[in-house]
């Protein structure tokens, strides 16, 4: 950890682009860190509240699709590392406009790809071993049944317009390493939760819902399972590739908690419950819970075997499912004028259609 870095980060303000920017800064104050993103609804610059701009931390509005300005990056920044987060990366977002997918997640990744190719991306002179990481999900791999995991060898099976971009992107990124040779690494995750995720996503809305009482959508029966890795754990373990990991390589994170949709709506409501007291109506949260066509296309089971990462790069998850949920529910509860700030403030018209369309359609 002694080398310098000057880093790239891509997607930055987003939720684990904000949440791996501030263990590098906490961390690695050697590195030089800039961050680019486009700040599109998810993106957030209260995310990084905190650090500021200097010699170590950067921070460029800018889009990944832009190659000028991409390229003018690598020229005056000299980058040895890019870690490679921006993307859209909301499944029922893309079901209903999958442009935006296309756009950002194959032809900004293959910006990216192209103008680090074209800088000569090597080096920095400092002793750290160029890498450019590119984080994916397990939704590529297409959907699992009763038994069985995700290992890297798993054959690519995407469902919906945003696992078949991303699956793009990871074969671009491997294609760019077979041929040109670009230190491209790549790690196909899990679900995350944690600190800073936009209340799209399953946790952090069916926190806001139940904190104001409000319906608690649950697709289809609520048996859809999921592995769930705490955020924390995830950037500590995207650290270890940067630092171990080998170019040319996949490495699967996951965080052996597999639970069903219906299971994490209920922790959140019993947690709640015992941090708040019932519900106005005296009732349980659980009460709240309304079950709602499926999403099409909806997945039935995602779970990683993470076998290949532990054994090669000693990385395992620390945080377990219920110490991970307390700590989220916990950093919620503690910064509601965050999350109030994007349910009714700028992001308010955006929240409410996603909100109703939940509750209207088959597609969230």
């Amino acid at each position: 950890m002694k080398n310098k870095r000057k880093v790239l980060v891509t997607g930055g303000c987003g939720f684990i682009g904000a949440n791996f920017v501030r263990l590098l800064h906490s961390r690695y104050d050697a590195w030089r860190v800039v961050n680019l993103d486009k700040l599109t609804y998810a993106g957030n610059l209260k995310n990084l509240e905190g650090i500021e701009e200097g010699n170590t931390y950067r921070f460029i509005r800018g889009d990944i699709c832009d190659s000028e300005l991409v390229a003018g990056l690598f020229a005056e920044e000299h980058f040895d590392t890019v870690v490679h987060f921006a993307a859209e990366s909301h499944v029922d977002r893309s079901i209903t406009g999958p442009g935006a997918f296309i756009r950002t997640n194959i032809e900004g990744t293959f910006s990216l790809l192209e103008a680090a190719r074209q800088a000569g991306f090597a080096d920095n002179g400092q002793g750290s071993q160029p890498c450019f990481l590119h984080i994916s999900t397990d939704e590529v791999y297409g959907s699992l049944g009763q038994s069985g995991y995700f290992t890297e060898t798993t054959p690519y099976d995407p469902r919906s317009p945003y696992s078949a971009s991303k699956a793009s992107s990871d074969h671009l990124a491997s294609a760019y390493f077979h041929t040109y040779g670009l230190p491209v690494r790549i790690t196909n995750c899990s679900n995350n939760y944690g600190p800073y995720q936009f209340p799209e996503k399953l946790i952090p809305l069916i926190f806001n819902n139940a904190l104001h009482n409000k319906t608690l959508p649950v697709y289809g029966d609520g048996r859809n399972i999921r592995d769930w890795l705490y955020v924390q754990d995830h950037c500590e373990a995207l650290v270890e590739v940067l630092e171990k990991g080998r170019n040319g390589q996949c490495y699967n994170i996951g965080g052996n908690n597999e639970k069903q949709n219906l299971e994490v709506v209920t922790l959140i409501c019993d947690l709640l419950d015992k941090k708040l007291g019932l519900a106005p109506s005296g009732q349980p949260r659980r009460s709240l819970i309304t079950f709602v066509p499926d999403r099409l296309g909806h997945d039935r089971r995602y779970a990683i075997d993470p076998t290949k990462i532990r054994e090669q790069l000693g990385w395992q998850p620390r945080v377990t499912f219920a110490e991970g949920m307390e700590k989220t529910v916990d950093w919620y509860l503690a910064n509601r004028p965050w999350v109030s700030d994007i349910v009714n403030g700028s992001y308010q018209k955006y929240y409410a259609e996603m909100y109703n369309n939940i509750l209207n359609t088959h597609i969230k």
